[in-house]
């Protein structure tokens, strides 16, 4: 089949933003639904760019740094797609999926400076290049511009933004305390996950069926699908975190890890270290390694030891079976995203977001 220039391109774009192939729109229904979806994300991506400008020079400057150096959009993407089950994008669509975009974007200058992180999508974090202080204001920044577009949206739409920003707030806040004794530290992690990311991609898709007029038993499939496919996300990239450094995004093996991140396939081997001698020596030697890292005092020649004998218990890890339980973890948050989205009608919607689940556990970066 010869396919336009133009649905070409945009089957190409919904591919980079959801992992969607050109062969999922082989019908004349789901190439009006590729087209329609794209359209709305060129109105997005040019509103996104006229709402992060400030008259300020420096605070212009900063508040575009992370949004021009690229991004999937996987956000903005969710709510268009899933306004296709009303009227489509509508204009409070369009908004509702920039006040989206613009709060993960404000997260990510946060979450960079609590993880003390140097790269972001391939460049320098923002507080890498500015400090800490100019990192966390434009971040508020950003969140401030996210609420007036919400509030555009009516007391419904504000509410709902309040409360997934509590969420995500309260995920960083428990991410960073740790579990208390009482807690099981899986259960807690993934309960972490669910608030920092599945919050806000289930915010994502539940305004796109809001703001389309689409019938309202609809939302709490989406909604359910949006957390639970969050959550499958974060594992996978647990598993990427194990991987060699990401020439393309320049990040090291191990990032998470490094910073003191305990990822799932870490507290598998934990649990695992319980009763097997091997996982426990295993455990013992990532944890030594990355605490005589993190030592100023560590001299320069012992930090060359360090690094490489991290770097091959890191791949030790990547190849132990916690991290395919870790796989396996994932594809059930996925097959659980998918079995939500059951009460929607058959067509291109439900397809497009089982594909999506289907490709974000296959991903492998």
């Amino acid at each position: 089949m010869t396919w336009s220039t133009p649905l070409a391109r945009r089957s190409k774009t919904l591919s980079a933003s959801l992992g969607l192939g050109e062969k999922l729109f082989a019908s004349s229904e789901e190439r009006r639904f590729a087209d329609a979806i794209e359209s709305g994300l060129e109105t997005v991506e040019a509103g996104l760019l006229k709402e992060v400008a400030f008259a300020d020079d420096m605070a212009d400057v900063t508040s575009r740094y992370l949004l021009e150096a690229g991004g999937k959009r996987i956000r903005p993407v969710l709510t268009l797609l899933t306004a296709q089950l009303g009227d489509g994008a509508t204009p409070a669509v369009i908004t509702a999926a920039q006040a989206i975009e613009i709060t993960h974007l404000a997260s990510l200058y946060h979450d960079d400076v609590m993880d003390e992180a140097e790269l972001r999508r391939g460049v320098p974090t923002a507080q890498h290049v500015w400090g800490n202080s100019v990192a966390i204001l434009t971040g508020d920044l950003l969140f401030a511009r996210a609420s007036k577009l919400v509030a555009s949206l009516g007391e419904g739409a504000i509410k709902l933004q309040a409360d997934t920003f509590e969420r995500l707030c309260l995920g960083q806040l428990h991410e960073t305390l740790g579990p208390r004794a009482s807690d099981d530290p899986i259960e807690h992690y993934l309960q972490v996950l669910a608030d920092k990311t599945g919050s806000l991609i289930a915010a994502a898709a539940q305004m796109g069926v809001i703001f389309s007029n689409a019938p309202t038993e609809f939302e709490e499939p989406v909604v359910a699908f949006g957390e639970k496919i969050g959550v499958a996300f974060q594992l996978i990239d647990d598993v990427i975190d194990l991987a060699e450094a990401d020439a393309e995004t320049g990040k090291a093996q191990g990032t998470d890890l490094r910073s003191g991140v305990a990822t799932l396939p870490l507290l598998f081997l934990r649990r695992a270290a319980a009763t097997d001698a091997s996982a426990a020596e295993l455990l013992r030697r990532i944890e030594r390694n990355v605490d005589e890292l993190d030592d100023e005092a560590t001299s320069a020649e012992d930090r060359e030891t360090d690094e490489a004998e991290l770097a091959a218990a890191i791949a030790e890890l990547r190849g132990h079976p916690v991290t395919e339980e870790t796989l396996l973890e994932a594809r059930r948050w996925a097959d659980d995203a998918v079995a939500a989205l059951a009460p929607l009608p058959d067509g291109p919607v439900q397809k497009a977001l089982t594909k999506f689940a289907e490709a974000v556990v296959d991903r492998s970066k």
